[in-house]
């Protein structure tokens, strides 16, 4: 037995701005206008871990990065493991900035260098580079900065592009 329903969705204005931008506008265009506010964020983790998006263009993108007390291990410093994952967000948001339309991309490795701890509550700079922006795999770099240009981590990655948002 099959059931046949009606599944007309009716969007409000916004949503359907939203939906237009999703369709129509290439990575780097809509990466900055989540920036800008213009587009809503794709995940709550941005604000869990303290990242706001501040530019992109095709091959790299901007955040800015203050960490919270909720992010540091027992001896006070953030733990390595949102280092790495702000740095995967870069590399990641880098590969995406590529592609004709945004589509989140699955990290197939990430090394990741530690070079001097992450402080709660200071505000640092990171920025994704994407040097190799291929079909199906691409490689990118991120890097941690603070107020004073320091390098405070690094990372190389290769990641590919999710088709399951292919359009």
């Amino acid at each position: 037995m099959s059931v046949e329903t009606d599944r007309t969705v009716q969007l409000t204005a916004e949503q359907a701005e939203h939906a237009r931008m999703w369709d129509e506008l290439s990575g780097a265009e809509l990466i900055q206008a989540i920036a800008d506010g213009t587009f809503p964020h794709v995940s709550t983790v941005d604000d869990h871990i303290g990242q706001d998006i501040t530019s992109a263009e095709p091959g790299l993108v901007a955040l800015r990065w203050t960490p919270g007390e909720h992010l540091t291990n027992p001896g006070g410093i953030v733990h390595g493991g949102y280092v790495a994952m702000i740095l995967d967000n870069a590399v990641c948001l880098a590969g995406a900035s590529t592609c004709e339309h945004f589509m989140p991309m699955l990290t197939l490795n990430l090394n990741v260098n530690y070079l001097r701890p992450v402080l709660a509550g200071e505000t640092y700079t990171v920025t994704g580079n994407c040097v190799h922006p291929g079909r199906t795999r691409m490689v990118a770099n991120a890097e941690i900065t603070d107020t004073n240009g320091r390098a405070i981590a690094q990372a190389s990655a290769s990641v590919l592009p999710n088709q399951t948002f292919a359009r």
